[in-house]
């Protein structure tokens, strides 16, 4: 690892400032503190986000994703979002409780474009509302009233230098450890990671709900 010298390491925020320069122009200006209906659209037309929230043990950053539309702009302050079947180890809703703070980066498949909503949010049950966003006849557990409180888009540049939406860039699965592989060595073969990979799609499939 090369040697990194403690002069070069940046610890202000002025330092910082200089070495970036000030936002301007549209970078400023399409920050807004509601979702216009622009946004909305995005939104709408999203089928998966990712939510990061922060707690009393760290840090984490959750995939979210269902049909376009799952997340349901309510009014131009608040969006819904069902909490689908997981692994319960719902560290984000943990850290929601502790600290309401949230956000979200919404993504759509072929547009280089990003959505970036900033709010607090709230964990709730209620019966109606749990309703709304039933699938195949399942309820989601609960559901996040997200209240928004910044909101912008974010350049395409990302998206343009990662290839993330062209074919031709797609990775082979099995040119990765599988599963039951990396499961099978991070728990010194307590897994047996053939039995684990065996049908593991088709689980998925049957429990997305």
């Amino acid at each position: 690892m090369t040697a990194v010298s403690e002069a070069h390491r940046i610890t202000d925020v002025e330092t910082l400032e200089k070495l970036y320069g000030a936002p301007s122009g549209a970078a400023v200006e399409k920050e807004i503190d509601y979702l216009h209906p622009h946004y909305q659209r995005l939104i709408a037309a999203s089928p998966f986000f990712v939510l990061a929230t922060g707690g009393p043990d760290g840090m984490d950053a959750s995939p979210r994703g269902d049909a376009p539309g799952f997340v349901v702009v309510e009014d131009e302050n608040t969006v819904l979002i069902p909490d689908r079947r997981g692994n319960n180890r719902v560290d984000s809703l943990r850290n929601i409780i502790a600290n309401p703070r949230v956000a979200l980066l919404f993504l759509i498949p072929g547009v280089g474009e990003t959505l970036r909503v900033n709010g607090r949010a709230e964990i709730r049950t209620d019966p109606a509302l749990l309703e709304r966003f039933g699938v195949e006849g399942k309820l989601p557990r609960s559901v996040l009233v997200v209240r928004v409180e910044t909101v912008f888009f974010q350049c395409a540049r990302a998206i343009f230098r990662s290839k993330l939406w062209d074919p031709a860039r797609h990775i082979e699965r099995s040119s990765l450890p599988s599963t039951g592989t990396i499961v099978s060595d991070l728990t010194h073969a307590r897994f047996d990671g053939k039995t684990y990979d065996d049908g593991h799609y088709e689980r998925l499939k049957g429990a997305l709900y």
